[in-house]
């Protein structure tokens, strides 16, 4: 659960996700769970023009499985702690 791990880290940050339907929302991430279904507070939608009646919508629910990916502040992720924390869950693994 490393990445869920890194996703709670970020909470309070803003995070743009792109689905599977290739539509871009940029919004401030509230909560996210094991799953990996975010909230997002204070959205925008990238591409307005393409998704108009997405322009009233301020907050939003993304279910995980029509996530296609989430571009994260790279000020707010501490790779050093990341790259310690995936060298102990592959240890871990390694040894069962």
């Amino acid at each position: 659960m490393l990445i869920f791990s890194v996703f709670k880290t970020l909470t309070d940050q803003r995070v743009t996700v792109e689905l599977k339907n290739d539509l871009c929302i940029s919004g401030v991430l509230k909560s996210v769970d094991q799953f990996l279904n975010i909230r997002l507070d204070g959205i925008q939608v990238m591409d307005e023009e393409r998704h108009p009646h997405m322009t009233a919508v301020k907050n939003c629910f993304i279910r995980g499985s029509v996530v296609r990916y989430v571009l994260l502040p790279a000020e707010a992720v501490d790779t050093q702690l990341l790259e310690d924390a995936t060298r102990r869950e592959a240890a871990s693994q390694a040894k069962r």
